[in-house]
C-alpha cells in the first residue's frame, strides 16, 4: 500500500509522513505542484497544512484541486481541510480567534475515521483561518468553543478533514486517526 503526502508548505509535513511510515506504510512526499498523473496509483492521499492564510495565499496550494478528484481516500489537515471545504462550495476566512497551541475538541459524530476516539480530546492547533461553512455533502463531526468546524467527513466518499494537527505528539489520539485513515486506504 502506498499513501502520498502533498507538501503544501506546512511545518509538519514530514511528521505526517513519519506517522504513516510508523505503521509500515509506503509513504512518499510530493510537492503540491506534482503532475496529477504521478498520483494515480496511490491508495490514499494526505493534504498537508500549508500557508499562513489560505484566504490570501491560495496560490501557494499549487495543483491540489486536481488531486481531490481521485477515488482513493483523501485526508486534509489544516490548510488541506480548508481547501477541501472551499472547493466544495464552503467558506474559509480569517478566524475570529486564530489558534496556536492546545485546544479541547468535542466530537459529537464519530463515524468514518473518527469512530474509536473519545468524545473530548486535546489537540494541537496552528491556524489563522478557519472553515466557516462546508457543503451539505459533508458531516461536521467536531467543534471547539472557538471553531465550529474542527473535523468533517464526506457522506458518500472517503474524504476527511481536520482543522487541528493529528500528526504532532500534543494531539491526543492523533495516531489513532491516522491508523483509521490507513485502514480506509486498504479497502
Amino acid at each position: 500500500m502506498k499513501i502520498g503526502v502533498i507538501d503544501n508548505g506546512g511545518q509538519w509535513t514530514h511528521r505526517e509522513w513519519r506517522v504513516l511510515k510508523s505503521f509500515e506504510v509506503d509513504a512518499e512526499i510530493f510537492p503540491n505542484t506534482v503532475d496529477d498523473e504521478k498520483l494515480i496509483d496511490l491508495d490514499g492521499l494526505v493534504l498537508s497544512g500549508g500557508p499562513a492564510s489560505i484566504e490570501s495565499e491560495l496560490s501557494k496550494l499549487g495543483n491540489i484541486k486536481q488531486y481531490i478528484n481521485h477515488d482513493y481516500p483523501i485526508f486534509g489537515i489544516c490548510a488541506g481541510a480548508q481547501f477541501i471545504a472551499l472547493n466544495s462550495g464552503g467558506n474559509v476566512s480569517k478566524a475570529v480567534h486564530p489558534e496556536y497551541g492546545k485546544k479541547e475538541v468535542n466530537f459529537y459524530s464519530k463515524g468514518s475515521i473518527f469512530y474509536d476516539i473519545p468524545e473530548k480530546m486535546i489537540v494541537w492547533e496552528n491556524h489563522n483561518d478557519e472553515i466557516k461553512s462546508i457543503s451539505d455533502d459533508y458531516i461536521i463531526c467536531a467543534s471547539s468553543d472557538t471553531c465550529r468546524v474542527q473535523a468533517f467527513y464526506h457522506k458518500s466518499r472517503d474524504i476527511f478533514g481536520v482543522q487541528f494537527h493529528p500528526e504532532v505528539n500534543n494531539t491526543e489520539y492523533g495516531t489513532e486517526i491516522f491508523k483509521n485513515f490507513i485502514e480506509r486506504c486498504k479497502k
